[in-house]
C-alpha cells in the first residue's frame, strides 16, 4: 500500500498577490466531495468553492472535520484551501449541478460535473 502524504496547504488569495481568481460555487446540498489525507487518515471534505487563477493555479476551498491535535487547536471543521490536484487529495463524489461565478448556483440537470469542469 503506497503511502500518501498530508496535502500542501494553499495560501487564500489577499491584496497585492496579482488578480484576484475567479470563484466557482455550488448550490448548497450539491457539493462536491474529496478524501483529504489529514492527521493520519483519510477524512471526508465538502468542496466550498474553486479558484481558478490568471496563471492556471487551480485552489480547492474545503471544509474538512479535523481532530484535536494540541491543546490550543480544538477538533472540529476547518475552513481549508489546497491547491488541486495533488497526492492527498481524491475525488469522493461529483456535484450533479453545474456550479456558477456569476450569479448564485442552482441545483441543475441530473449530467455530472465535478470540480475539474467548471466551465463544462
Amino acid at each position: 500500500m503506497a503511502a500518501f502524504e498530508e496535502p500542501e496547504q494553499a495560501p487564500p488569495w489577499c491584496e497585492g498577490a496579482g488578480p484576484p481568481p475567479r470563484v466557482w460555487l455550488w448550490p448548497r446540498g450539491d457539493r462536491p466531495a474529496l478524501w483529504i489525507r489529514a492527521a493520519g487518515r483519510w477524512r471526508y471534505a465538502v468542496v466550498m468553492a474553486r479558484h481558478e487563477y490568471a496563471d492556471g493555479r487551480v485552489v480547492v476551498q474545503v471544509d474538512v472535520q479535523l481532530p484535536r491535535q494540541s491543546a490550543e487547536r480544538e477538533a472540529g471543521v476547518y475552513v481549508r484551501f489546497y491547491r488541486w490536484p495533488q497526492d492527498g487529495l481524491r475525488v469522493a463524489h461529483a456535484s450533479t449541478s453545474r456550479p456558477a461565478h456569476d450569479r448564485i448556483p442552482t441545483r441543475a440537470s441530473p449530467s455530472q460535473h465535478s470540480i475539474d469542469s467548471a466551465d463544462a
